[in-house]
């Protein structure tokens, strides 16, 4: 009698446990959950990029626009740094705790700023009003290529976004203007590139603004609808276009060109109201390091020095002998024999070429990587209003149903700035295995909280792609290809100026010109992409870091992986470490792959 008191005691005591730790996981998730919420009710049309559940979300969403004005921005970080104190203080722990208190911070931003927003992707950006993205690019772009129309209620919800476009502008000026009250404003340049970005997105007539094209496509495939039926709807989005956003963004020129008059002309964002601590922070949640602006500045002068002595080494082997590594590099980009015709035949040459890329190494991937991601990835041209501003190439994600691919886009303005040997490189960033591979896998990791299975870590996302590059090369994919691994060089040696001017631009004071100058004379680039970048930088503080402090850190890792496990390192188990756990601050990846090293250890 008195054992079976002992044992019904003992299964209490354990059922009791057991729902306390319920409990506690349930608490958790709530957080999870809540932090998840609180983000993307406030960006709707990030929701509607990646496909997220409406109960993750705050409601339905497709229909609406993101509030940026001051109180709504306000809002948001307020309720991240809530969530996040709630996170600090829970008392129970799982796997996903650290990351989630370091992603609510990461969208919160500093709380020594109220300036600029909150971007999904890189947290805290300075500008709401810019060249190169921002509410203004981003909300349209997303509406342009994400929102999918399967339904007449899809149709209704695209057309009343349209119709509040007016409102979201007027948001996105208001916080303009209450930045700009606190004498935080763009350099000049970046005001008068907005104005050219800004003109060249509302330069179509309206039937043939990518508003009006794209929903023009999506409505095509609607068999429910009658051909009358679609005609008034397509009418009624270029009336739309016609009378909500084109007034919009005219006004939001007309305030550019008042902010020019008090626009600094310094180049770096130093100059703005307590420039150095933004500075020190962005340095801290881009580049993902404890290290100073000074020692990264020198890392990259160190590692442009490395770089060069490979690039020589390559150049003098093809009898390229004379100047320096840019001179010589400058000189190859103008080589016909590197250049595709400067014509629709020869951007659709380019276009095939990098599919070829894609489908080459993709089917030797598996010599390296044990998991595929699901995901497909598809090669497009930026739309010709884009392109102006637009970088050379860049990656978006899938939705998480899979119904639209991932997308690499290839900027084709200046065809010179896309010479053959370059194109692999890009490819394998871009595209596979470096940010499609990544961000595909860490979307299907569906036990993790939502957030982290979109966790934008730039020095982890980033390092990743240019790590991706230097596999790419260990894989064979530059064999008997002097030239294209003379271009996977030339992209590395580009990350590595970018510590440089990124620290020479925000810390050391250095203007636009002297920037241009530099990365133009080591590089070897073309003016154009030289131009576009610094002046991306400008309004990105600390983000250009995030490449080849990423990558540095991943190939130190693996490196002691070896060093450590010698014939037990298995490169196929160390990507799938990497990767699998989604993406996350360095510190933690750090931890992760110690523990991994000492697992394996006999």
């Amino acid at each position: 009698m008195k054992l079976k008191f002992i044992l019904m005691a003992a299964v209490i005591l354990l059922s009791a446990c057991a729902n306390k730790k319920t409990d506690s996981d349930t608490g958790l998730k709530s957080l999870y959950d809540n932090s998840t919420i609180a983000l993307f009710n406030s960006r709707p049309t990030n929701a509607t990029m990646y496909g997220i559940e409406e109960n993750l979300a705050g409601g339905k969403f497709n229909h609406r626009l993101a509030d940026f004005s001051p109180a709504a921005e306000a809002q948001l970080r307020t309720s991240l740094r809530t969530l996040n104190q709630q996170l600090e203080n829970a008392k129970n722990t799982d796997d996903n705790r650290a990351v989630m208190q370091n992603l609510t911070r990461y969208f919160a931003g500093s709380e020594d700023f109220n300036i600029g927003y909150i971007d999904v992707w890189m947290g805290l950006s300075a500008f709401i009003v810019n060249q190169i993205n921002g509410p203004l690019i981003d909300v349209p772009n997303a509406m342009i290529t994400n929102q999918q129309i399967n339904s007449l209620d899809d149709v209704n919800d695209y057309i009343k976004r349209l119709d509040h476009f007016d409102l979201f502008v007027e948001h996105v000026l208001a916080k303009m203007s209450a930045d700009a009250d606190n004498n935080w404003l763009p350099p000049e340049v970046i005001v008068n590139k907005s104005i050219a970005t800004m003109h060249g997105f509302i330069k179509p007539t309206a039937h043939e603004h990518p508003f009006v094209t794209s929903f023009v496509d999506k409505i095509e495939k609607l068999s429910n609808l009658s051909p009358q039926q679609k005609s008034q709807l397509i009418n009624k989005v270029k009336i739309l276009v016609t009378t909500k956003v084109y007034p919009a963004y005219n006004n939001v020129i007309l305030q550019l060109n008042d902010l020019l008059l008090s626009a600094p002309t310094e180049s770096g964002i130093w100059a703005q109201p307590n420039g150095e601590a933004y500075y020190k922070d962005a340095v801290k949640m881009l580049g993902d390091t404890d290290l100073s602006p000074e020692q990264i500045h020198q890392l990259g002068l160190d590692e442009v020095t490395r770089i060069s002595i490979e690039m020589d080494t390559i150049l003098r082997t093809e009898g390229l002998t004379q100047g320096t590594v840019g001179q010589r590099m400058t000189a190859i980009n103008d080589d016909p024999q590197f250049l595709y015709e400067d014509s629709d035949t020869g951007r659709e040459n380019l276009l095939n070429d990098l599919n070829g890329y894609i489908n080459e190494i993709s089917a030797i991937m598996d010599s390296q990587f044990a998991t595929r991601p699901k995901y497909a990835v598809e090669v497009r041209k930026f739309p010709k209003s884009r392109e102006e501003s637009a970088p050379g190439g860049m990656y978006t994600n899938p939705p998480l149903d899979g119904s639209q691919p991932g997308i690499y886009w290839i900027n084709l303005r200046d065809i010179k700035a896309n010479p053959k040997f370059d194109l692999k490189t890009l490819t394998y960033h871009e595209a596979i295995p470096g940010h499609h591979w990544q961000v595909a896998l860490n979307l299907e990791q569906d036990s993790l909280p939502m957030l982290r299975r979109i966790a934008p870590y730039n020095a982890y996302v980033e390092g990743w792609a240019l790590y991706s590059e230097k596999v790419a090369a260990e894989m064979g994919m530059y064999k008997n290809d002097p030239y294209s691994d003379l271009g996977r060089l030339k992209a590395e040696m580009f990350r590595a100026v970018r510590l440089v001017v990124d620290t020479g631009l925000h810390y050391k004071k250095w203007n636009r010109e002297q920037a241009i100058k530099y990365m133009a004379e080591t590089t070897g680039t073309v003016e154009s992409d030289v131009v576009a970048e610094i002046e991306r930088y400008m309004v990105w503080p600390g983000q250009a870091l995030g490449y080849k402090l990423g990558m540095i850190n991943i190939l130190r890792l693996r490196a002691d992986a070896k060093q450590q496990l010698g014939d037990k390192f298995e490169i196929k188990g160390f990507h799938d470490l990497v990767l699998l756990g989604g993406a996350t601050p360095m510190s933690i990846l750090n931890a992760k792959v110690a523990d991994w090293i000492e697992s394996q250890k006999p």
